[in-house]
């Protein structure tokens, strides 16, 4: 089911000093530096060759820190669109989508992008003795739980209790996926602190956030897939944000593709939205600030319960470290836009009607503010613009399949003890 290919040939490098070093494993922060900074994966394939569809999302696996491949990958899929361009007025509006649309190559059986994470991260670890540790709003738990029962890798989720909903399958999931929640009122941040917690105890290891290069190159292939489509790097990238990795991912792509040389000198503005009220890294752009703006807890989880796209939840997106969003926002250019809940179900709508496929929320949000900058005249027309449906195709799987949830093992209060957790983990 596995094949091991050989580790692929790359070195780190730390974001704010430039020094680099051989990955060791697992490594998610710069070798002996104070500053927190993102790492960066230097490939020694500085042109991407990439490989035929059978290889999965691993056909971008020059620019993938893999040392495996793993069974039932699809890569993201982009298209020319004609019917949502016309209505805008859009010249060179792609989409590039990933979710379930096999007439459009798309097979992402958890219907979201996040599978692009799960088959990097479980590809880049090769050492299965140790549980892998996953926090999530609910897609990435989906996916990760989904490669890690389909190849027998140990896992421990972490996800909301009010968004147990996500976890939908095809088929019931190995014994070797496991879930444990913060209590029903409790939003991503705080299965983050779980998961914390987690990764203290023997024989776990946290997968690593942003932090870890898989996680950023595995969404990066969205980037690979337009520009490779494309024949160009596009001028306008949209995305709905939680976390702000899948930019982040999108623009360190791009510098990797202006180095190879064949798709230009460009870098796409980096149109990055939120779903209102919650908009923390909205606040602090528009602010000009690199950290973001105070915010109470409280406050905070009652923006996130009002908000539609739950997935777009994260009170600590990595914005302010070093090769984080706000760097990479400073350096591309772009903007941050935001859409209502109203906005975005309305573009849902109309793009399931124009273009033929249901989509998700988080990406209705990236459609909705496409639409408020196309209409107000704020983008060239004629510009080449990647629109990025990161999931899509739920509705349509959910209907053609059988479905099976997954149950927690344990249920813990917003501050839970070490202890507690280690007693909950070993029944």
């Amino acid at each position: 089911m596995n094949e091991v290919i050989g580790k692929t040939s790359y070195v780190l490098q730390s974001v704010a000093t430039g020094h680099t070093f051989e990955d060791s494993g697992w490594m998610l922060d710069p070798l002996g530096e104070e500053k927190p900074s993102l790492v960066r994966a230097i490939y020694e394939e500085k042109q991407l060759n990439v490989k035929d569809d059978a290889w999965g999302i691993y056909k971008f696996a020059d620019w993938l820190p893999i040392g495996r491949t793993l069974a039932g990958s699809s890569a993201p899929v982009t298209y020319k669109s004609e019917r949502l361009a016309k209505e805008l007025g859009l010249s060179n509006l792609y989409v590039t989508f990933t979710g379930w649309w096999p007439e459009r190559g798309a097979h992402n059986r958890t219907c979201s992008f996040k599978e692009t994470e799960a088959y990097s991260v479980c590809g880049r670890l090769m050492d299965t003795s140790q549980t892998l540790v996953v926090a999530s709003a609910g897609n990435t738990a989906r996916a990760f739980a989904k490669v890690c029962s389909d190849n027998r890798i140990p896992l421990i989720l972490c996800v909301p209790e009010d968004n147990l909903d996500a976890l939908w399958f095809d088929a019931p999931l190995d014994s070797c996926v496991r879930l444990i929640c913060p209590k029903a009122g409790a939003d991503y941040f705080d299965a983050i602190n779980l998961s914390n917690l987690v990764s203290q105890l023997d024989g776990y290891i946290t997968e690593g956030g942003a932090k870890n290069i898989a996680r950023r190159d595995g969404m990066g292939t969205t980037m690979l897939s337009a520009a490779t489509a494309i024949g160009r790097i596009p001028d306008y990238y949209f995305q709905a944000v939680g976390s702000g990795t899948g930019a982040i991912a999108a623009w360190e792509a791009n510098l990797r593709l202006i180095a190879d040389g064949r798709f230009g000198a460009g870098k796409a503005q980096l149109m990055v939205s939120q779903n209102a009220p919650f908009t923390p890294m909205a606040d602090a752009w528009r602010a000009d600030s690199r950290a973001l703006l105070p915010m109470d807890d409280d406050d905070a989880r009652h923006k996130v319960e009002a908000i539609v796209a739950k997935v777009l939840s994260n009170r600590k997106p990595p914005y302010a470290v070093a090769g984080g969003l706000f760097d990479a926002m400073k350096d591309a250019g772009g903007d941050f836009l935001v859409a209502t809940n109203e906005e975005a179900f309305a573009a849902a709508e109309l793009f399931e009607q124009l273009e033929g496929i249901d989509i998700h929320l988080a990406p209705a949000v990236a459609v909705a503010t496409l639409i408020s900058e196309a209409k107000a005249g704020r983008i060239d027309k004629d510009a080449t613009i990647m629109l990025n449906i990161t999931g899509g195709g739920e509705k349509r799987y959910k209907r053609e399949h059988q479905l099976f949830y997954l149950k927690p093992s344990a249920v813990f209060g917003y501050n839970p003890t070490l202890d507690e957790v280690k007693q909950a983990l070993a029944r």
